[in-house]
């Protein structure tokens, strides 16, 4: 177990319900918000100012009943801050990923966006930071660049003060078939959850493994660190199922995107207004009652 400062635990109370576990509406998608705002012309069509508008619908009629959202640096920070978009009440994780990966000798690496850094993080506002890394455990050990990076900001954001989520995406490799891959995947999540652990790491955010014996697995791998489950664009009465089978079996709660509002970012604001109130926000009142282990 990787211990909390002072300052980290405050910051990972502000991200829990009031009964502790973890809930994040995740909104620091970039190309893949812009791929569900449904365009006439298509995602290209949809231009930053657009993209702005929308997260901002998102966070007033959906995020500011959450305890925390994720943002990005890129498109909704600092203007949500600025602009007295983001309710007090909710806390802040900036996202320090950039959109997309590059391969190198076959495996993934993520970057983060240009000039962000934990000072970046705290002064756009953030009280937490996320950075997402693209994991192999079997192919990437404790000397690979993935855990080095992870332990040089693990160190930065320590230093900083600012609690730092990892998030970790496993993925197929070019020579690995659709079936071995999902033979593998449980077992991916949980090293790769115990790789983050031995790098440092003090929250984790992870795929839902794919079983409450794989829920299990994950939470012995994550060694009394705690991990949240992200929605990986399932539909919601999916997702809400896994929360509530990975909090029965040790995870600390949910961070969720597109199984909130998927089909709720229609193009004119009215619109989204209506389907983020009507149609997303139960989802994440129903959520919230699954973090928090209530029976269905």
């Amino acid at each position: 177990m990787n211990p909390l400062t002072t300052l980290e635990r405050r910051a990972m109370a502000s991200i829990t319900t009031a009964s502790g576990a973890m809930l994040i509406v995740a909104a620091d998608q970039r190309n893949g918000m812009k791929a569900v705002m449904g365009s006439p012309d298509g995602p290209g069509a949809i231009s930053k100012a657009e993209l702005a508008d929308a997260k901002g619908d998102l966070v007033r009629h959906l995020a500011n009943h959450a305890p925390a959202v994720l943002l990005d640096p890129e498109v909704a920070l600092p203007a949500l801050v600025d602009e007295d978009v983001l309710a007090r009440g909710t806390a802040l994780v900036v996202g320090m990923d950039a959109s997309g990966f590059e391969t190198v000798d076959g495996l993934r690496h993520t970057q983060f966006v240009p000039g962000v850094t934990p000072r970046t993080v705290r002064d756009l506002g953030g009280d937490v930071a996320k950075m997402l890394w693209y994991v192999r455990p079997d192919r990437q050990g404790a000397d690979s660049r993935v855990a080095e990076e992870m332990r040089d900001l693990v160190k930065a954001c320590e230093a900083e003060g600012l609690l730092l989520i990892v998030e970790l995406l496993t993925y197929r490799l070019e020579d690995e078939t659709p079936e071995e891959y999902a033979e593998a995947f449980p077992r991916l999540v949980a090293d790769g959850a115990a790789l983050a652990v031995a790098c440092g790491a003090k929250v984790l955010k992870l795929a839902y493994p794919g079983s409450a014996e794989a829920c299990d697995a994950v939470t012995a791998a994550a060694d009394g660190v705690p991990w949240a489950v992200l929605s990986a664009g399932v539909d919601h009465a999916t997702f809400v199922e896994q929360v509530r089978t990975a909090v029965a079996h040790g995870a600390s709660g949910a961070m969720a995107g597109r199984a909130l509002w998927k089909d709720s970012l229609a193009m004119t604001s009215a619109e989204r207004e209506q389907l983020l109130t009507g149609r997303a926000l139960p989802r994440l009142r129903e959520l919230a009652t699954a973090v928090d282990g209530a029976p269905a």
